[in-house]
C-alpha cells in the first residue's frame, strides 16, 4: 500500500470500534500481532474482546521481576479462561545484576531519572526485544487515563511496526461495564483499591477523587507518570537515564 493509502486506511480505523479494529488487525497480521498486557482491566476486555473474533491470539507480558503475586495468579486465571499460553518477557539478568548491584534494589525510590533506569531495564528494553518478531502490538491505552494519553490514536504506525489501542476512545465506566456483562476475569488487587497495576513496590491503591494514575510512582512529584513503554520521559530526566543506564551496561561489561 502506498503512503497515501496507508494514511487514509489508518483515518477510516479511527472511526471504527474495538471489535472492528480487532477484526482487521488479526487478520491482517496473523502470528505476528500480540496483545501486549499486565492483565489490568483494559487489556484484559481487550483479551476478552478478541478470543471472539480470532483464534490463536498470541499474549505477551512482561514479568519484572517485582509483580505482586495477584498478578502472578491472574496469569494462571487467563490461563484456565482462554486457553492461551502467555510469552513471558524477562530483563536480561545481567542488566539487572549490574544496576542493583550499582544502585540498590530499591533504586526508584531515590530520583525520578533512578525510576526511568528501573524501569528501562526491566520493561522497556525486554520489550522491545519482543517488539523485534512482531509486525504490530496491542496495548490498553485509552485517552481519558491521563494527559499523556490524550492524544492516543487507535491505530498508528511507530519505528517500523503497528501499534494498536482498540479502547482508546473508551471511558473508565466503558471497560468496567464490558468487564461486568461479559464476567472477564478481574485482577484481584482492584478490590483492594488499585486502579492501576504495575510492580509491587511501585503501585499503592487510590484515594476517593484521586487521578487513576495516583497509585503510580505516588511518592514523585512533577514527574512523568509513565514508565517509558508508551511515552519516553523529557528534558533532563532523560539526559540523566542515558547516563545512568549507559553506567549500567557498562558495568555488566566489565
Amino acid at each position: 500500500m502506498n503512503a497515501v493509502g496507508e494514511i487514509a486506511e489508518l483515518d477510516q480505523l479511527e472511526q471504527a470500534d474495538a471489535t472492528d479494529i480487532l477484526k482487521w488487525a488479526f487478520a491482517r497480521f496473523g502470528d505476528t500481532i500480540a496483545i501486549v498486557t499486565a492483565f489490568q482491566a483494559e487489556g484484559m476486555a481487550i483479551l476478552d474482546l478478541a478470543s471472539r473474533v480470532a483464534t490463536g491470539v498470541r499474549v505477551v507480558t512482561l514479568d519484572t521481576g517485582r509483580l505482586p503475586d495477584e498478578t502472578y495468579q491472574m496469569m494462571e486465571m487467563v490461563r484456565q479462561r482462554y486457553g492461551v499460553v502467555i510469552e513471558t518477557v524477562l530483563p536480561e539478568s545481567s542488566e539487572v545484576e549490574a544496576m542493583v548491584s550499582r544502585h540498590g534494589p530499591n533504586l526508584f525510590y531515590g530520583a525520578p531519572a533512578l525510576r526511568n533506569l528501573c524501569c528501562e531495564i526491566r520493561k522497556v528494553r525486554p520489550l522491545e526485544r519482543k517488539l523485534r518478531e512482531l509486525d504490530a502490538w496491542v496495548t490498553g491505552l485509552r485517552r481519558s487515563q491521563n494527559d499523556f494519553r490524550a492524544d492516543v490514536r487507535k491505530v498508528e504506525s511507530a519505528e517500523g511496526r503497528v501499534k494498536i489501542s482498540p479502547l482508546a476512545d473508551w471511558s473508565a465506566e466503558q471497560v468496567r461495564s464490558y468487564i461486568r456483562e461479559n464476567d472477564v476475569p478481574v485482577h484481584p488487587l482492584y478490590k483492594a483499591g488499585y486502579k492501576g497495576i504495575g510492580c509491587a513496590p511501585c503501585t499503592r491503591a487510590v484515594g476517593p477523587g484521586e487521578d487513576e494514575r495516583a497509585g503510580r510512582w505516588w511518592w514523585e512529584h512533577d514527574a512523568s507518570k509513565e514508565c517509558g513503554i508508551h511515552f519516553t520521559p523529557e528534558g533532563k530526566a532523560e539526559r540523566k537515564l542515558d547516563v545512568l543506564l549507559r553506567e549500567v551496561l557498562e558495568a555488566r561489561r566489565a
